[in-house]
């Protein structure tokens, strides 16, 4: 077995410069909310993969199902000759998700960025229209299309040219960075007059809860007044629930928080746990509107992914994870109000369920990144691995999986705390 050095040494001369983590550890085995490296050391995991193991490493019921289908087909292509997993799937996404019906349909493909750039697809097909408005700071992939879509430059637009067009943005609702709800949505009403008609948009996209963009939260009087404005000028509502989604805010989706329906939503990260797979849910409708054979791909909605996502829905009602989300998530509110009051730097925590954040300011009360990723090194020193986020790159987010043990979350929580007191 190599150790890390060795295999440090293999990532520098191999793996390209943009796709190549800077740490230096490599992850040799791991359970829950814990993982050890190839020199054998201990790490807790606040980055669940970047929100995609909600239920935890390795969850037995999951590693199960995939080892039982493993046996049965590991792989046809769902557009050659289908297998139960991928329909049973697409049944169940339509019962729980929270789009307009009353007939639904779903198609499954393999990351966040391909259902986003579906989800246009399908817009643009059942529409007629071409024109899709998304959000400052928002993330919504790094294919050409959905890089259009994101808004943010670096680190995922700079070095990639001209961005495909009629792709417009909108700022986000965010009051604490000068955002009312309301300019907001007159910003949109502006966009209808200076750059794209109503009648030629198709779509408009939101992250009910912002992921890389900072763990802002859209309040559900935004999201009512924003499904009421699609209404009026026939334009589809598109949910990006990739990382909200799948229990993480205390309901499967973030937008059942609001009460609306979207009219397309897609999902991915915690969907499959670990296994790589995403979806695109609407309303019957819509999903048809385009022709045969105009959907999918070779690898969508793979046997083993599908299996493993049915699995991921058994466990959250099994193990009640939707209330263990909203308790963790006031766990974590009540530890943020006691650095609030103890560090001077540490600000606007913020949390839907146990999707959870907060901001490192400097003395002047601006974004503080510098502190932000000195926060994170001193972390990964103690044993942590924390990541962070935001427009300005100072907000730290906590996805660790919400099956951690009480002892595990708590050890994770304490380095934090001891970090931050380090840095003051």
């Amino acid at each position: 077995m190599m150790n890390n050095q060795e295999l440090n040494e293999l990532k520098n001369r191999y793996v390209a410069n943009g796709a190549a983590t800077p740490t230096t550890q490599f992850a040799e085995r791991a359970e829950n909310a814990e993982l050890w490296d190839a020199d054998g050391n201990r790490w807790i995991d606040f980055a669940g993969g970047i929100g995609v193991l909600n239920l935890g490493h390795r969850h037995p019921k999951i590693v199960a199902a995939v080892e039982a289908q493993l046996k049965k087909v590991m792989h046809t292509s769902a557009a050659v000759i289908s297998y139960a997993p991928y329909v049973q799937l697409c049944q169940k996404l339509c019962e729980l998700t929270p789009v307009r019906g009353p007939e639904r349909k779903a198609m499954l493909v393999n990351t966040g960025a391909e259902a986003l750039e579906n989800a246009v697809k399908i817009a643009r097909a059942a529409t007629g229209r071409t024109g899709i408005i998304t959000f400052d700071g928002a993330f919504h992939g790094r294919t050409m299309m959905t890089l259009a879509m994101t808004g943010k430059v670096l680190p995922y637009k700079n070095d990639f040219g001209p961005m495909p067009g009629d792709v417009f943005r909108a700022p986000f609702p965010n009051p604490l960075h000068g955002i009312s709800e309301e300019a907001s949505l007159d910003a949109i009403r502006t966009l209808f007059k200076t750059d794209i008609a109503p009648h030629r948009t198709a779509a408009i996209v939101i992250e009910p809860v912002q992921g890389e963009g900072g763990f802002y939260i859209a309040s559900p009087d935004y999201l009512k007044a924003l499904r009421a404005l699609c209404d009026e000028h026939g334009i589809l509502l598109i949910a990006d629930e990739v990382q909200s989604g799948f229990a993480r805010t205390g309901k499967l989706f973030a937008l059942e928080h609001s009460g609306i329906e979207a009219d397309i939503l897609t999902t991915a990260k915690s969907l499959a746990n670990g296994m790589p797979l995403s979806a695109v849910v609407g309303s019957a409708k819509v999903m048809d509107a385009s022709g045969p054979n105009s959907l999918g791909g070779t690898y969508s909605g793979n046997p083993l992914s599908c299996a493993a996502a049915l699995a991921v829905i058994e466990v959250i009602e099994e193990e009640d994870i939707l209330a263990r989300s909203e308790q963790m998530g006031k766990m974590l509110a009540e530890r943020f109000a006691v650095w609030e009051a103890r560090f001077p730097a540490v600000a606007h925590g913020r949390q839907l369920g146990a999707m959870a954040a907060f901001e490192l300011l400097n003395s002047e009360g601006k974004p503080d990144t510098a502190l932000t990723g000195a926060l994170c090194a001193k972390a990964r020193e103690k044993g942590l691995i924390l990541l962070s986020c935001g427009f300005y790159g100072n907000s730290i987010r906590i996805l660790v999986p919400l099956t951690v043990s009480s002892a595990v979350l708590e050890e994770g929580l304490s380095i934090i705390e001891e970090s931050l007191e380090a840095l003051s």
